[in-house]
C-alpha cells in the first residue's frame, strides 16, 4: 500500500507556523519576566508614593533628614565622577596607546569592581583604615577619621564607580587608532592641544557615556556606603540609606518617596544612556 508524501509547499507552510510561535512565545516569557521583577515592583513603588496624594509626597520631600541625605548623595557624586573621570581617561589612554608587561593584569584591576561585592568591598576599606587596620593607628595619632565618617563614604563610592569611565573609552580610544594624534604633534602641537583638539573630540560620546554610569552608580550605590558609614541618620547616610532606615522605621511613605526619586534617575540615567548610544552609532556609519 502506497502512501502519498505530503507537498514541499504544505511541509513548508507547517515549518514556518511552527516557527512563528517561536518569537512570540520568548516575547510573551520576557515581558511577564520582566512585569514580576521590574515592572510591577516599579509601579507600586510610585503607587504607594502617591496614593495618598501629592501633598503627602512633597511634605516627605522637605524633611530634614531627607534633604541632608540628599545634599551627601550630591557631595558624594560630586566628588567621585571627576576624579574618577581623570582616573579613567589617564587608564584609558595609558592602555590604549601603550604596550607595556602586565597590560592584561592592568584591565582586569579595572574590572575589579564590578567582580566584588559592594559589600565586601567596604569591609576592605574598614580593614585598611578601620580603628583596628593597617592604618588606623598613623590616622588615630594624627586625629583623622575616614571610616564611619565622610571621607570613607568618598572612598567606597569612588571604588564602585571607578570602571565606568575607562571601559568606555578605551574601546573609543582603540578604534579611532593615533594617526590624528601622531598628526598633530607631527605639526607642533603639544600634549595639551593634541589632547583638547583631537583626543577629546573622539571620544566625546563614549566619555559622556562613561560620565553618565559613573553618577548613576554613584547616587545609587548602598552596600559599600552602608558599611563604612555607621549610617547615621543626619550625618552619614545617603539617599539609598535613607529609603533603607525611613522603612525599617515604618516611615513607608517618606521611603517610597524618597525611592522614587532614585528610579527617577535610573529613568533618566536609562534615556540619557540611549541618547549617547544613538550619537556613537551615527558617529560609526558616517
Amino acid at each position: 500500500m502506497s502512501t502519498i508524501a505530503p507537498s514541499p509547499r504544505l511541509v513548508k507552510r507547517a515549518d514556518a507556523k511552527r516557527k512563528s510561535w517561536v518569537p512570540t512565545l520568548l516575547i510573551g516569557i520576557t515581558i511577564v519576566y520582566l512585569g514580576l521583577v521590574l515592572y510591577i515592583p516599579a509601579a507600586n513603588v510610585f503607587y504607594q508614593a502617591f496614593k495618598n496624594g501629592i501633598g503627602p509626597f512633597i511634605e516627605n520631600l522637605t524633611q530634614p533628614n531627607f534633604i541632608q541625605a540628599v545634599r551627601l548623595t550630591v557631595m558624594l557624586a560630586a566628588i567621585a565622577v571627576p576624579l574618577n573621570t581623570i582616573f579613567g581617561l589617564c587608564t584609558a589612554w595609558a592602555l590604549a596607546r601603550r604596550q607595556f608587561r602586565g597590560r592584561s593584569f592592568m584591565l582586569s584591576l579595572i574590572d575589579l569592581p564590578f567582580a566584588i561585592s559592594p559589600v565586601v568591598a567596604g569591609l576592605m576599606l574598614v580593614l585598611l583604615y578601620g580603628r583596628q587596620g593597617w592604618f588606623g593607628d598613623v590616622l588615630q595619632s594624627n586625629n583623622i577619621r575616614i571610616i564611619f565618617a565622610f571621607p570613607g563614604m568618598v572612598l567606597a563610592t569612588m571604588f564602585v564607580s571607578m570602571p565606568f569611565v575607562a571601559r568606555e573609552v578605551i574601546p573609543v580610544l582603540e578604534e579611532a587608532g593615533a594617526d590624528q594624534e601622531e598628526a598633530a604633534q607631527t605639526l607642533g602641537a603639544n600634549g595639551w592641544q593634541t589632547f583638547w583638539r583631537v583626543t577629546l573630540p573622539s571620544i566625546r560620546w563614549g566619555l559622556l557615556y562613561g560620565l553618565i554610569l559613573t553618577n548613576a552608580r554613584a547616587m545609587g550605590e548602598f552596600g559599600a556606603v552602608s558599611v563604612v558609614s555607621g549610617n547615621l541618620s543626619g550625618k552619614t547616610q545617603s539617599l539609598p540609606l535613607y529609603v533603607e532606615e525611613a522603612y525599617k522605621q515604618y516611615e513607608t511613605e517618606a521611603a517610597y518617596s524618597a525611592a522614587v526619586l532614585l528610579a527617577l534617575l535610573a529613568v533618566v540615567t536609562l534615556v540619557l544612556k540611549e541618547i549617547m548610544e544613538r550619537k556613537t552609532r551615527i558617529k560609526e556609519v558616517e
